[in-house]
């Protein structure tokens, strides 16, 4: 990320340091073939909810909660006390007296003044000129950046040696658009420019007067105008810092912006130089919210403590199922809030049936090699590098078959799209297709693809290092005794046509794939009689009629396959026609939850059909509604009808000898669950700066994303119909809280070892909530390693609002 040393000035090094500063603002946008949920405030963790809804009110003009309406027609309802006010305004942080109860539903009366981003060049000189360059600068760098950045869509791609920067360079001094329309010798300017993207970033801060001062907000404004493309390129930087390297790409985008700002400002300085001036002692203000952004900091936070608190009643009145001795089945899902209602669905088929509650990568976090591919697919959280390796082996007649198919439909494919043969192909071959298209629209039928054979870890690995890596696994599960004789191993993926954003709806602890390689490794590995016999001299006894069987949920038919072919014929076969039985009835409980909540969809049969309708926009909602994560026993929560809107991870801290278990809870699902949280947060609360847009107008570019219509910029974050059904939310914008049932003094040293944790509780950007012995929620993480006493009744809110 950072420039090699060369004789630049002080000045200059200093603006480089902000630069790098600013590219850390910027949330990464992963790519279409594996897109998983990214927080759009990645970068803001370390302030405050407050203070990062003051600098993008700045740098974007958009707010981060909802319309005050919201809030209005809680407290009408009673959804909302007076006591969760009271109790949020002992929360927040403000520079400003705190507002009174009274003044908090005073200010419920009206909006606040919308935001306006502070101007950039670009916007002073549409004013004055009456052309749009904000809109023209967009379009040529997306024109540019489509072509540059793409993967493999395009039939010819421009040279990409040099860099981003130079190949801009290059591209720009030869586009003759700006020109045209009035931008008077831009491609000489641009040719003229340094071939460093810093010396670039210097000559311009230079002539825009952009001091360190006000840098760091100016740099941020300028790489938001850029959309998804400093997304994507932010994107790059995270994997190269993944493998230990750097990557310099969003800082060249940067200064490609910056060149654009500093040929406008030279054409139209005598107009705006007199704005540009206030505009930059504006940036070099600091950032202090507003009594508004206070207020409505306030009246967030009083409404995702009044979910807490209805969450309490309900996990405080329920009663868990009693079981007793050896279990039927035990069922490992990931923790995915989809799963929660299947799970529930699965137990209600008998007492005898356990379910649990686990990362969907199993642990085995797999750089993955499918059949007939040399295409390396990371099967893990994309917060971690691979920890193995894998491969779906074939025999060679097999693999050969396999690739010779996939050959020709990518040949047939480029025949189609190509610039001179798809006329004729249209011309030729076009109306054999009417059957398929009518076929695809009236009678849609679900099929399966060829399942992939077992995928083998990499045969290097020695034998201590398998039955170490099974018993970190079993006992992070909490896995450790009274196994069932079939424990079904559960990954998830979703099946869906004509869907850009499909990779968006598989596993997200499998880096946006299907949960099927993972869950199948696991089990492989546990059914290895060796790794068998090494985990019982750790202590771990796995008796000998115990099967491992791996299985994949699809989330958008919630039907289960079941991979029994992977354990060969005969074993545990009663076993598991019993539990096919039970996984066909738990799908048609499940499926009729779902129903009720889909547009459209009005019974079991109706839900099959969308996955594989090539029009459909909601297929399943997702992970939309996602509110809670809970690290528990099941017993607690066992029962309670969640509603689709939980992550539930199965843990018990009084068998987790060391807490290693707890540490890696709070540092990998919890903040990937904040991750998926907070995007669909971002995407519903701020959809124009952190949402995908309309997918009726969407196209995909490079296969890396999309963008609406015939260019501009990509679109990140969700698209609008992944949240709203066309007249109502379906994702209710709260920050996620996050339960756990373990000793509050562990949490506290996790913390103090894991400061970015630390910030994402300090800074209110989740919840942490204790729960007690009785499964009642206990204690809430106030700052800074403090605690505060709980209530958890309307009652007992209502004394507190009243004193």
């Amino acid at each position: 990320m950072y420039m090699k040393h060369e004789s630049y000035p002080a000045a200059l090094l200093e603006l480089v340091a902000i630069a790098n500063d600013a590219v850390r603002q910027i949330p990464p946008l992963f790519p279409l073939a594996s897109s998983v949920a990214v927080n759009p405030f990645l970068g803001h963790q370390d302030e405050s909810f407050a203070v990062a809804a003051a600098r993008l009110g700045r740098v974007a003009g958009q707010r981060i909660t909802p319309d005050r309406s919201v809030w209005a027609q809680k407290l009408r309802t009673g959804e909302l006390l007076d006591a969760d006010l009271v109790e949020a305004r002992t929360a927040i942080d403000t520079p400003f007296d705190i507002p009174s109860l009274e003044d908090l539903k005073t200010a419920l009366g009206a909006e606040p003044e919308p935001m306006a981003a502070l101007p950039t060049v670009a916007e002073l000189a549409t004013e004055v000129s009456g052309v749009d360059w904000s809109g023209l600068i967009e379009e040529r760098i997306g024109a540019w950046a489509a072509s540059h950045f793409d993967q493999g869509q395009a039939l010819w791609q421009p040279a990409r040696t040099g860099g981003a920067f130079s190949a801009w360079r290059d591209f720009a001094s030869r586009d003759l658009t700006l020109e045209i329309h009035g931008l008077k010798g831009f491609g000489a300017f641009v040719a003229g420019t340094n071939r460093s993207q810093w010396r670039a970033i210097g000559r311009a801060c230079e002539t825009l007067g952009v001091t360190p001062g006000s840098a760091g907000t100016a740099f941020h404004r300028w790489l938001i105008t850029l959309g998804g493309w400093a997304q994507y390129a932010r994107y790059l930087l995270w994997q190269a810092e993944l493998a230990g390297q750097t990557e310099t790409t969003t800082t060249e985008l940067l200064a490609i912006r910056l060149v654009f700002e500093e040929a406008l400002f030279n054409q139209y300085r005598d107009q705006i130089s007199a704005r540009w001036v206030e505009t930059i002692a504006q940036h070099e203000a600091p950032i202090t919210p507003t009594r508004d952004l206070a207020i409505d900091a306030i009246w967030q936070d009083a409404t995702e403590r009044a979910q807490q608190r209805k969450l309490g009643e309900a996990l405080t009145a329920h009663h868990p199922r009693k079981a007793e001795g050896r279990p039927l089945v035990q069922a490992a899902f990931c923790i995915d809030v989809r799963s929660e209602v299947f799970r529930r669905a699965l137990e209600a088929q008998g007492a005898g049936i356990e379910t649990i509650g686990f990362a969907g990568f199993f642990g085995l976090a797999s750089a993955h090699k499918a059949a007939g591919s040399d295409v390396t697919e990371l099967r893990g959280p994309v917060l971690l590098n691979p920890n193995v390796t894998s491969t779906a082996a074939e025999d060679q007649h097999a693999d050969l078959k396999r690739r010779y198919t996939a050959r020709a439909k990518r040949a047939w494919g480029r025949f189609k799209l190509a610039a001179v043969s798809s006329f004729a192909f249209v011309e030729a071959t076009g109306p054999v297709y009417a059957g398929k298209l009518l076929r695809d629209a009236m009678g849609p039928k679900n099929g399966t693809g060829r399942i992939d054979p077992a995928p083998q870890l990499d045969p290097s690995i020695d034998l201590a290092t398998r039955v170490d890596m099974a018993k970190s696994i079993l006992t992070a599960m909490s896995l450790t005794d009274n196994f069932a004789p079939i424990v079904m191993l559960t990954g998830h993926g979703a099946d869906v046509t004509n869907n850009p954003h499909e990779s968006a709806l598989q596993c997200g602890a499998c880096g946006g794939h299907a949960g099927d390689v993972s869950a199948r490794l696991l089990a492989g590995l546990l059914n290895d009689g060796a790794v068998r016999d090494g985990l019982r001299t750790a202590g771990i006894d796995i008796p000998t009629d115990t099967l491992f069987l791996p299985a994949l949920h699809h989330t958008t038919t919630d039907e289960v396959t079941l991979f029994d072919q992977d354990i060969g014929k005969g074993a545990q076969a009663e076993e598991i026609e019993n539990l096919r039985g039970w996984l066909q009835s738990a799908g048609r409980l499940a499926r009729a939850e779902r129903a009720d909540r889909l547009p459209r969809a009005t019974k079991s049969d109706d839900i099959a059909r969308r996955a594989v309708d090539w029009a459909e926009l909601r297929p399943e909602w997702g992970l939309a509604g996602c509110r809670t994560f809970i690290a528990a026993s099941r017993n607690r929560t066992d029962g309670v009808g969640l509603a689709g809107r939980s992550f539930l991870h199965s843990y018990d801290w009084r068998a987790d000898e060391g807490l290693g278990v707890l540490e890696l809870i709070m540092t990998a699902p919890v903040v990937v669950a904040s991750w998926i949280s907070l995007q669909y947060y971002g995407s519903t609360v701020a959809p124009k700066l952190f949402g995908g847009g309309n997918k009726l107008l969407h196209n995909v570019v490079g296969g890396i994303g999309v963008v609406e219509g015939n260019g501009g910029s990509l679109r990140p974050g969700l698209p609008w119909q992944s949240v709203h059904d066309g007249e109502n939310l379906q994702h209710e914008p709260l920050r996620l809280s996050v339960i756990i049932e373990a000793p509050i003094e562990a949490m506290n040293g996790i913390l103090e070892r894991h400061s970015g944790v630390k910030a994402l509780f300090d800074n209110r950007w989740l919840h942490l909530i204790a729960m007690d012995e009785n499964g009642d929620l206990a204690w809430r993480y106030h700052r800074d390693l403090e605690w505060v006493p709980m209530t958890n009744n309307a009652e007992e809110h209502q004394t507190i609002a009243a004193e």
